[in-house]
Formats: structure tokens, C-alpha cells, sequence
């Protein structure tokens, strides 16, 4: 893979998103009340198949990259997927409601 290069990309809120249900805000709540990374793999499990698993952890490696500074093209030959679905995640990543963005800025401080 090239040289990671510093992404020139910066994050502007245009989304916003509040749970619109109890059901929502009791899954917000049950993601912050996990304590370890034990706890928060056996909650993903029993959420989710393992193919969304899977699905979801692609797209945040997809974030993680386009973060860094691959192209789009790059990111999708590594993870094997769609330009199509690079470009959604890079949606979300610089302009949906921040939560990629926060992530990989603690990441990575």
C-alpha cells in the first residue's frame, strides 16, 4: 500500500441524531454502560450476526483510512469493497453526525 499521507479533510456537522424511541435510547445506554472491551465484544456478539459484525467493522476501517489519507480507490482494494460504499462511509466520516470523527481523533491523540 503508498505512504500514508495526512487527509486534508476536516469534519463539519450537517447531521444530527437523537434516539427517536425508548428502544434507541436504551441502546445508547447499553453501548455507555460497557466497562471493557470483554463486555462490549460479548454485547456485539449477541447484537449482532456475524456478518453485520463484519459489515460494521468494515466500515470502520473504511473511516479509519479515508481518515489517514488513502483515496478512495486505495481503501476499496484494501477492504474489498465498492468505491460506492467507500464514498458513504467518507459521507458519514466528514459530514454526518461526528461519530467517526470523535473516535479516531481520540485514537489517535
Amino acid at each position: 500500500m503508498p505512504q500514508i499521507r495526512k487527509s486534508t479533510h476536516t469534519f463539519k456537522q450537517r447531521e444530527r441524531y437523537s434516539p427517536r424511541t425508548a428502544h434507541e435510547k436504551n441502546l445508547v445506554t447499553a453501548l455507555t454502560r460497557l466497562k471493557d472491551d470483554k463486555d462490549a465484544a460479548a454485547f456485539i456478539r449477541d447484537l449482532m450476526t456475524p456478518q453485520e459484525i463484519d459489515e460494521f467493522a468494515h466500515r470502520l476501517e473504511i473511516a479509519r483510512l479515508l481518515y489517514e489519507g488513502h483515496s478512495y480507490v486505495e481503501v476499496a482494494e484494501t477492504i474489498g469493497v465498492s468505491t460506492t460504499t467507500v464514498t458513504r462511509v467518507a459521507h458519514w466520516l466528514y459530514s454526518g453526525c461526528g461519530g467517526y470523527w470523535k473516535f479516531l481523533n481520540k485514537k489517535n491523540s
